[in-house]
């Protein structure tokens, strides 16, 4: 069974943001010829790696709210030069939207049964798909999705 990762999105207002975030590294690394691998490091290496890569996501928490997810590929623990145990989550570089759900601040990240992961939004989603993120919000935050 797929398991998730869920973390905060630390200096993200939007998802937006997050995707500007993506294509402007990207960029970076093709100026300088560099071939480009999305990752995130983390403090934590996740005991139950097995279950989360290939099949699992990270789910993004951007300001209060569970917002949207990246596939994860790999998870390559390493030791940093202080001696420090670490990790890089290897994401996919596509963002995909989630229904909204709020969530409170927490520190590093948590693990997400399959069950309790939010749908993405996709056009079957109708209305909320279509809804501008910042109205999302707004009605998450008052109760009303």
């Amino acid at each position: 069974m797929a398991l998730h990762l869920l973390k905060l999105c630390v200096g993200c207002d939007s998802i937006r943001d997050l995707e500007e975030w993506i294509e402007e590294n990207a960029a970076h690394h093709r100026r300088l010829g560099r071939p480009y691998e999305q990752t995130h490091t983390t403090r934590m290496v996740p005991k139950r790696m097995e279950a989360i890569v290939g099949a699992g996501s990270l789910y993004w928490v951007i300001k209060g709210q569970v917002a949207c997810r990246q596939r994860l590929l790999a998870i390559r623990p390493f030791t940093d030069g202080e001696g420090i145990g670490r990790c890089r989550l290897v994401l996919e570089p596509i963002v995909v939207p989630v229904e909204p759900r709020p969530c409170r601040p927490f520190q590093g990240w948590r693990y997400l049964q399959k069950k309790d992961a939010p749908r993405d939004l996709t056009r079957r989603s109708g209305d909320l798909a279509a809804m501008p993120e910042t109205l999302r919000r707004e009605l998450v935050d008052l109760g009303l999705l």
